[in-house]
């Protein structure tokens, strides 16, 4: 189908940092075939309204657990040792593949709702989060969770074999497959290495989280001697793209490493705050050159997936941490949540900006509500004022999945119905 979106602004997120006022956009199938300078005898087979609207390349939620929005409020004001162990962990034991489907089409359709057109996770029962973002439309990318003590152990490598030959490049490329081991205090050093030779044989990129708390870093001195930077580091994980989430506590010397290794960091400033694991060096880790896209971490410890809150907090919390209010400013915010995400994710050359030949993953934003008068700057706008709850249209891969705030692609009444049904059985 042929979109064409006219008289709005477009933040487009390139290079240049191009923003046009009172511009057109036209889709031609799955791809941005203009920007701004739209051909008159261009034929559309829909035209879109874009008076008072932003139109922003779909934000990238680089880190999620997509079926934890089953949690969501169960196990609140926990430090994260003991709400992983005592309250996550055990009814983590109990979940189906329906469970994670449901959990997973829930904050797919949240996301939706708040402007995300990909996210990444890493998780269990993958095969339901992929079924839930192939028949939503959603673009994502996904990794098994890997967790192990012997290197002889087969089954999760096995698993992501399997999971790769099935699903990778599904639902017209919208789904594709990474490695991924969870951290370094569940996968043994004999188990990372096997990960390490796996991924480069097989070509894949690695998710992992990395020094979310003080705990994990003190108890990786305490048993390896080094931080959990320089352990992976020295077993060769780095040594392919890898997506590290949290990294909050982290040393010169691993920010040196990051950047050496060309280690995309991704920030989780709601769940950091609300697990209080402390602040990411979110600013050193720019200075030195490190890309560093946002994510929401699962519903369990945020409580959502609205990306617009994440940019909002990337924008303030630096400038009150630092005492700096120059630093990430509104549009590297902005940045982390679509061309740094892209970066992250490895999907750079077509996602993450507005640009002719790249894919048509766009969303737009009503601006004609009192929150964003007077517009004096798109951009902060985007990042100090926009809500989730403000975007109207997101268009994936060229399809129309939600519409002056409609979904199309999910029966939501029926999800919150088998959501609670679900629930029941879990928590009861």
């Amino acid at each position: 189908m042929n979109i064409l979106i006219k008289n709005a602004y477009i933040i487009t997120m390139n290079e240049k940092e191009e923003i046009f006022e009172n511009a057109d956009l036209a889709i031609e199938n799955d791809r941005i075939k203009y920007v701004n300078d739209v051909p008159s005898d261009f034929k559309a087979d829909k035209i879109i309204d874009g008076s008072k609207k932003a139109v922003l390349p779909g934000l990238i939620n680089a880190h999620t657990h997509m079926a934890m929005s089953l949690f969501r409020n169960y196990a609140d004001d926990l430090p994260l040792h003991e709400w992983l162990t005592q309250k996550i962990w055990p009814i983590e034991d109990k979940l189906t593949g329906e469970d994670v489907y449901y959990g997973t089409m829930l904050s797919i359709v949240e996301s939706i709702k708040s402007g995300v057109t990909c996210f990444s996770d890493m998780y269990f029962f993958m095969d339901d989060t992929a079924k839930a973002a192939l028949e939503s439309g959603i673009r994502a990318r996904l990794a098994w969770g890997m967790i192990g003590s012997r290197a002889d152990d087969d089954s999760r490598f096995d698993i992501t074999k399997r999971f790769y030959s099935d699903w990778q490049g599904k639902g017209d490329g919208r789904i594709t497959i990474m490695a991924g081991p969870h951290a370094p205090y569940t996968c043994s050093p004999e188990y990372l290495k096997r990960v390490a030779d796996f991924v480069k044989e097989m070509s894949l990129s690695v998710h992992i989280h990395l020094s979310e708390s003080k705990r994990e870093v003190e108890e990786n001195y305490e048993k390896y001697g080094k931080s959990p930077i320089k352990h992976v580091y020295d077993i060769g994980i780095f040594d392919v793209p890898v997506t590290a989430a949290h990294c909050v506590h982290l040393s010169d010397e691993d920010i040196d490493i990051l950047k050496e290794k060309n280690v995309s960091v991704v920030y989780n400033p709601g769940s950091n705050l609300k697990l209080g694991n402390g602040f990411a060096p979110v600013v050193k880790l720019l200075e030195k050159g490190v890309n560093v896209a946002l994510g929401t971490d699962g519903s369990s410890s945020n409580n959502n997936v609205n990306m617009f809150e994440e940019i909002n907090l990337a924008a303030i919390l630096n400038k009150g941490v630092t005492g700096n209010p120059t630093v990430v400013p509104a549009i590297e915010a902005l940045k982390m949540a679509t061309i740094n995400g892209a970066k992250a994710l490895c999907m750079d050359k077509d996602l993450g900006s507005i640009e002719v030949d790249k894919k048509a993953d766009i969303i737009i934003v009503d601006m004609n509500k009192p929150h964003f008068y007077p517009i004096h700057d798109v951009v902060s706008s985007m990042a100090y004022t926009a809500q989730g709850s403000d975007v109207e249209t997101v268009i994936i891969n060229g399809n129309i999945v939600m519409e002056n705030y409609e979904i199309k692609t999910v029966d939501v009444e029926k999800l919150y119905y088998n959501v609670e049904r679900c629930i029941n059985r879990l928590i009861g």
